[in-house]
């Protein structure tokens, strides 16, 4: 999984097409945006407002996080009057590749008050919200297998290893899924003055919310985004302003598999090009 090449604009055809349907003058200003890790975004610079462009990339295939431009865009628009999505302008097709227009979220990637993220992710699993998601994982055998699937795709001495750690408590499906972001991580949750904003919706899910809740509290996925773990006391203060105790209860019998997943997850990209993974790698072995 190589990074994707800088490019300081779209493809000047993409360019062309967009203001041929009125979405940017005829010499619009691009900023490349670097949060994400797998498709090509850029800031549109407007008079008025920026828009973000983003075109998705057809290379990569991701065992944990899909890609899907198509279920952004329904989960954009679904969610447009909640206040905490951004609003989506358009999205169409250039050569083999999808892309997405909507308005630019102010704010700066979260880094502190967890409560408001728990807060927040209680919102959206709450809401009777009908996006044709595919199906998330949903007990201790979906991790299971998931997770299996995932070190199949790997080489190295550590799948061995962590083919032993697998957990061994039994976990049953949940019947109460609801609409999940599938990639809750810091770096997909703006924060600015009027509060949160939820981006990057190309991987969610009709699944058990305790997903979002491990992905959020991931330590790997907190040491790449944030630069390290949440702390005791915050993760205690994001289960707290979550305030559903039955689906923490859940999470802390499931948080074993969802460990043990993403360590699985982390020693694949570590094994493809992403050393920086092994760091998570270690945080998520830690737990198990």
């Amino acid at each position: 999984m190589e990074p994707l090449p800088d490019l300081p604009a779209p493809p000047r055809d993409l360019v062309d097409h967009l203001h041929a349907q009125g979405l940017v003058n005829a010499h619009p200003r691009f900023e490349t945006l670097y949060g994400g890790r797998t498709n090509r975004v850029w800031k549109v610079k407007g008079r008025d407002s920026d828009k973000v462009l983003k075109l998705y990339s057809t290379a990569l295939r991701n065992p944990l996080f899909r890609n899907d431009a198509e279920l952004e865009a329904q989960c954009l628009k679904a969610l447009g009057t909640t206040g905490f999505v951004p609003r989506l302008r358009a999205t169409g097709q250039y050569k083999e590749a999808r892309w997405v227009f909507y308005d630019h979220a102010p704010g700066a990637p979260w880094r502190q008050d967890s409560a408001q993220v728990g807060a927040l992710l209680r919102k959206l699993h709450t809401l009777p919200i009908a996006v044709q998601a595919p199906a998330g994982c949903n007990g201790s055998a979906d991790l299971r297998a998931h997770g299996k699937r995932i070190l199949q795709g790997c080489t190295s001495n550590g799948r061995d290893e962590l083919a032993d750690l697998q957990p061994s408590n039994s976990v049953a499906p949940t019947q109460q899924t609801c609409l999940i972001h599938g990639d809750p991580v810091a770096g997909n949750i703006l924060v600015a003055t009027g509060g949160l904003t939820l981006i990057d919706w190309q991987c969610p899910a009709q699944g058990d919310p305790c997903e979002d809740l491990a992905l959020f509290l991931s330590p790997a996925m907190q040491q790449l985004y944030r630069g390290s773990p949440l702390s005791k006391k915050e993760e205690d203060q994001f289960l707290s302003a979550y305030g559903r105790p039955e689906i923490v209860a859940r999470y802390e019998q499931l948080r074993p598999w969802y460990a043990w997943r993403m360590a699985t997850y982390c020693l694949w990209r570590a094994e493809n090009g992403a050393p920086d993974y092994a760091t998570g790698l270690n945080l998520e072995t830690a737990i198990l």
